[in-house]
């Protein structure tokens, strides 16, 4: 970011409106912007030859490509970056925009994942790209744990809720349990973690199993590690993750090369692998981040463009998160606060109906 600020600052007046108006008019319409089309409405009066130097020395500094032997020139993700940190004017969601994520949450009932299915709906109409939303978890304080054995290689875990909710969870565990090592390690972990949410618990039963490493049977330890393990990952849970408007990336107009890439990165999506990572990425600045192309590895190999946002709740702790993906030459002017506004929106829904 320091590279593209830099290069901003450096930059004299003409060069910087060549830049700018070659990245609006790529955002537009998705067309390589030549110097004729820039010399028509320039706010001086130069010759495309001129306009063309420019665009060459622009070129020369990796902000702008030539996508094919034609003059005209796209940005490059580098030339984005820039625009995007530097040069991009943000305003409030337009009116029309604000009402129809409104519209979706309305309805009053208590379905938290019934309403996050809607605003991902709403989120991918109004962009006209693919929403994600990341739904948080269940932060109940726990009253019980118990170990089923299903079979030598299945079992599971029953979480009770002090609120009455249940939640069962499948996994393998650690070989050689027996029913005698999953009383013990259900008796450990129902000492230490009764009146804990499961984002509590995580931290305690790390230090605890540390403390009293001696006192716990090495099955019983294991158990209660594989469990561990499992409420730390998120891809164990696929519900978490609500895709909506795939069909808006999958335009008539898409190259075959991009259709692929597109499918490769919702196959991911439909896996549910990258789930920690998605919310990662949205805890990792405070209110909407943008990442272009490969500057993340979840969707690096789609070339797509991610705006991301995390929600809160009222005691101002991220619990999940909401992003729109789509082309690079996503309209980041208008889209950026659309993710923001639905993320507000959100987190304050989300922390009412709890």
């Amino acid at each position: 970011m320091t590279e593209t600020s830099d290069l901003l600052q450096e930059m004299n007046d003409r060069s910087r409106e060549v830049f700018r108006r070659v990245v609006e008019g790529y955002l537009e319409n998705g067309d390589p912007v030549g110097s004729r089309t820039l010399t028509r409405d320039f706010s001086e009066k130069v010759s495309a030859a001129t306009i063309r130097n420019v665009m060459q020395d622009l070129e020369h500094l990796g902000l702008l490509g030539s996508p094919h032997v034609s003059a005209g020139r796209i940005p490059t993700q580098m030339g984005l970056r820039m625009f995007v940190d530097g040069m991009i004017e943000l305003g409030d969601p337009s009116e029309t925009d604000r009402e129809k994520i409104d519209a979706t949450l309305g309805a009053n009932d208590n379905d938290v994942g019934g309403l996050l299915d809607r605003v991902g709906s709403a989120l991918s109409g109004v962009t006209h790209g693919a929403s994600l939303v990341l739904t948080p978890k269940y932060e109940a304080p726990i009253k019980h744990i118990e170990f089923v054995s299903l079979s030598h290689d299945r079992a599971l875990v029953v979480l009770v809720f002090s609120d009455g909710h249940v939640e069962n969870r499948l996994f393998t565990p650690p070989p050689g349990q027996t029913p005698s090592s999953m009383r013990e390690a259900a008796n450990f972990l129902n000492a230490v973690v009764e009146g804990k949410t499961l984002s509590e618990v995580q931290g305690t039963i790390a230090l605890e199993i540390e403390a009293r490493r001696q006192e716990i049977d090495i099955l019983s330890r294991a158990l209660v590690e594989s469990g561990l393990a499992l409420w730390q990952g998120g891809s164990d849970d696929p519900e978490r993750l609500i895709v909506r408007g795939r069909s808006n990336l999958l335009d008539e107009g898409t190259e075959a090369a991009d259709l692929e890439r597109i499918r490769t990165l919702f196959d991911d999506l439909e896996r549910k692998r990258d789930i920690a990572d998605f919310l990662e990425l949205a805890e990792g600045g405070d209110g909407v981040r943008i990442f272009i192309g490969s500057e993340n590895k979840l969707f690096s190999l789609s070339g797509s463009s991610l705006v991301v946002s995390p929600y809160m709740n009222a005691d101002r702790k991220v619990i999940g998160a909401v992003g729109v993906i789509g082309p690079t030459r996503l309209n980041y002017g208008r889209i950026v606060p659309i993710v923001n506004y639905t993320a507000q929106l959100v987190g304050k829904l989300v922390s009412d109906r709890s």
